[in-house]
């Protein structure tokens, strides 16, 4: 359980912090707008997830005795991991150009996930794979894994809206470099970790 909760933390940080459309999106309404924009953009990965978590859950369910596809699965894991450990280390200053347009802030961040790669990619070949290992050893572990990671998540670029509201130059400062490098780091050892789970699967070690 404490696994669970600890990898939906990690996650949901680095997804959360790490530059991308929808933190753009989240900074933009901010400073177009108000804060208040930026949380509504925040809250759109709770309403576009849901369908990839369960469609992605119900094919590689059917598919978690085929030790070889789940090596591969793992294997694709690794590499996106590792390419989000590369990209969260080498995370420069966020600066947005903003113009005047209407908020329909939570529209937005629901189209902009919506057409982002970045959730398809995660939940098939890193979140639902661990979802069913987890369950393996506790029911509740899945869930804590998907409430951190959403919790966290959100989180994080909800306290990015409130902190970009009122110190415009936070995103520019070096407190947010020196936690995307920590992140990075993190990302890079589960990365190492998947790429064990596919030689297992393989049957290499």
């Amino acid at each position: 359980m404490y696994t669970a909760l600890l990898v939906g933390v990690m996650f949901g940080l680095s997804s959360g912090f790490s530059p991308g459309p929808l933190m753009t999106l989240v900074v933009t309404q901010t400073l177009q707008h108000n804060a208040r924009e930026g949380v509504f953009v925040a809250a759109a990965p709770i309403v576009t997830d849901a369908p990839i978590i369960l469609i992605s859950f119900f094919i590689l369910n059917e598919l978690s005795t085929l030790e070889p596809v789940l090596g591969v699965i793992a294997s694709v894991g690794g590499l996106y991991v590792l390419y989000l450990s590369y990209e969260t280390i080498k995370t420069g200053p966020v600066r947005v150009v903003t113009s005047p347009i209407q908020p329909k802030s939570l529209r937005k961040g629901v189209l902009v996930n919506a057409l982002n790669p970045h959730p398809y990619l995660f939940w098939t070949t890193v979140g639902v794979p661990f979802i069913l290992k987890a369950r393996q050893n506790d029911s509740i572990a899945p869930w804590l894994f998907i409430i951190s990671f959403y919790c966290f998540l959100t989180g994080s670029k909800v306290f990015t809206a409130l902190i970009v509201g009122r110190f415009r130059t936070f995103l520019e400062g070096k407190i947010y470099l020196y936690v995307m490098r920590v992140l990075g780091v993190i990302l890079f050892g589960f990365a190492v970790f998947l790429f064990w789970e596919a030689l297992v699967h393989f049957k290499l070690v």
